[in-house]
């Protein structure tokens, strides 16, 4: 690093963000942020810049860069609508603990309170949906505000940050220092540990006749795969993940009980009111996994593993809490359990994945007759790419479809909007994906509604030449309301019908490999045509118009009171 260089406030950036290890960049130019962008066009060699079709595109593509990659996502737009359009990323990487940075340009610091054109008051907006927001309006700031972001963005709870950078300090001159930054006073990311803790955890534990673990995406954000597994092997414990969770642990292996929540798997649900000592880790009780809160595991003592103190207790009361990071607090306890057998408990969970899979699952992947169910299209997406693809989803019925069943071999491989649930969400985060792990299948799963929102995105994929794989699950309806719709709403279908257009055609227009299948005995054929394609394809797979997916927890209901498949 060349240091005590007058350079620009621009080059300042640029220099920063290449210290801290960024290598791509997804972003929209403005006026506000031209010299920014000026810049970038002697750094080519160095940040590869993603250039996308929406802002909002950018936010989720640095979230699945993100997810993927474990490295944090960057954003790069202007000022006014450029900034705003970011807003629903923001909130989703903050719902989610996704380490981003967002760059917005903004006007120069003399016209800031002016309402001047393309101005509006990014940190006002953003404070409340990031861990720090942070406005530059001098080049002499540049290096710190960047490095202190990503020191915020990727420690503790990951989480977004957004940086205001007003034009004048874009252009001004600075004797350029990088310094890391590693601390920040007041801000303390990784709590100690607390042995008497850790050791009425592992007393509790040893204890339990039926303990059950709930994994959360903290175990992947810790990096902590391989100490779940020697925690849970120890005391031989089973354990259901949450949706961010699922990768944690491998689909086959033996303690992996399945997906918790609404649309869960049976048997954990059932469980988590039937153990005796509930173990989360790196979750944090939304309401999806809980329902409702005053008949969830009552019987239970609970343990909580989590890094952020305000987790604990927010929604569950918890008997002990475990504050750090799972890769040590998980090891610690790990130290202090007793080996031990649960053999009988285990096999309880099984007469519930036996009733689920004749009620439910096997109807879903092998069907006799009618039209694609959403299932079997998954499925054999799943198995045809050897499990091994990084699983990207929209939101809605393909969502809790995909997550229920792909299966994964390997961890950081699903990438969905969880806490938020943002329609448009999976078509900008399969690129984010593609250039998070480029060495791996991506394969998107998106209704006909979420792939209309950020449809424009295929330009992106167009000018990248980018080899991700799209399937859109087509019921010409908004799946998911319609199902509550017609669950619960005598069903009303008001405002869920969708006329949609010819998905192929569009495909072909932005010179991608595509393909319509409708017919059982084609689809096999078209999954193999889509995976053997050398670049990006559209799988348009017209599914039944009024599936359902089951099984099902009412909102707000008690997770064992579960819909199987008749109303």
């Amino acid at each position: 690093m060349d240091n005590n260089q007058k350079i620009t406030g621009s080059e300042a950036l640029l220099k920063t963000l290449i210290a801290e290890g960024v290598d791509t960049i997804f972003g929209y130019p403005g006026g506000q942020v031209i010299p920014v962008y000026d810049c970038l066009y002697d750094y080519q060699d160095r940040l590869k810049h993603v250039l996308v079709r929406h802002e909002q595109g950018a936010t989720h593509a640095a979230q699945g860069y993100a997810r993927v990659s474990g490295k944090v996502g960057v954003a790069l737009v202007t000022s006014g609508p450029g900034a705003t359009n970011t807003i629903t990323g923001i909130a989703d990487a903050m719902m989610d603990s996704t380490p981003m940075v967002v760059i917005s340009g903004q006007v120069p610091s003399a016209m800031l309170g002016t309402d001047a054109f393309q101005e509006i008051d990014v940190i006002g907006i953003t404070q409340p949906i990031t861990k720090w927001a942070y406005q530059i309006r001098r080049p002499e700031d540049i290096a710190w505000a960047v490095s202190r972001a990503f020191h915020i963005a990727s420690s503790g709870r990951p989480g977004p940050v957004v940086i205001d950078f007003a034009k004048d300090a874009q252009v001004g001159l600075v004797d350029y220092v990088y310094e890391k930054v590693n601390y920040v006073r007041s801000y303390q990311p990784i709590p100690e540990l607390e042995p008497e803790n850790i050791a009425a955890a592992a007393e509790l534990i040893n204890g339990a006749k039926k303990p059950f673990a709930l994994v959360g995406q903290g175990v992947v954000l810790s990096g902590s795969e391989k100490e779940l597994m020697a925690f849970l092997e120890k005391a031989d414990i089973p354990a259901g993940s949450t949706v961010l969770g699922l990768s944690a642990m491998p689909s086959n292996y033996p303690l992996n009980k399945g997906m918790l929540g609404m649309h869960g798997n049976v048997g954990p649900n059932m469980k988590t009111n039937e153990c005796d000592v509930l173990i989360a880790i790196g979750m944090r009780f939304d309401d999806r996994v809980t329902g409702n809160l005053q008949t969830y595991a009552k019987q239970a003592k609970i343990i909580h593993f989590d890094i952020d103190l305000s987790e604990i207790g927010k929604n569950v009361a918890v008997d002990i809490p475990v504050l750090g990071d799972a890769k040590e607090t998980l090891a610690a306890v790990t130290e202090q359990l007793k080996p031990a057998r649960h053999t009988e408990w285990i096999a309880e969970f099984d007469p519930h994945a036996k009733e689920e899979y004749e009620k439910v699952i096997s109807r879903e992947i092998h069907p006799q007759e009618g039209f694609l169910k959403m299932g079997e299209v998954i499925r054999k997406v799943s198995e045809a790419a050897e499990n091994k693809a990084v699983l990207v989803t929209d939101v809605g019925q393909n969502q809790m479809m995909g997550v229920r069943y792909f299966k994964y071999t390997q961890t950081r491989s699903v990438v969905t909007s969880g806490g938020l649930g943002t329609m448009g969400y999976g078509l900008p985060a399969a690129i984010g994906a593609k250039f998070g792990a480029p060495e791996r299948t991506v394969c998107l799963f998106t209704g006909d509604g979420g792939i209309q929102m950020t449809l424009q995105e295929l330009g992106t994929i167009m000018q990248e030449n980018l080899n991700v794989k799209i399937i859109i699950l087509n019921n010409n309806f908004l799946g998911m309301v319609r199902q509550w719709q017609e669950l619960f709403f005598n069903e009303r279908y008001s405002a869920t019908v969708m006329n949609n257009p010819d998905f192929v055609a569009i495909a072909k227009a932005y010179g991608l490999g595509s393909r319509m299948v409708e017919a059982r005995e084609e689809l096999d054929d078209a999954i193999q045509e889509m995976l053997n394609y050398d670049g990006a394809y559209v799988l348009v797979a017209n599914v039944e118009d009024r599936g359902m997916v089951y099984p099902m927890v009412p909102a707000g209901g008690t997770i064992t009171n579960i819909i199987m498949g008749d109303k």
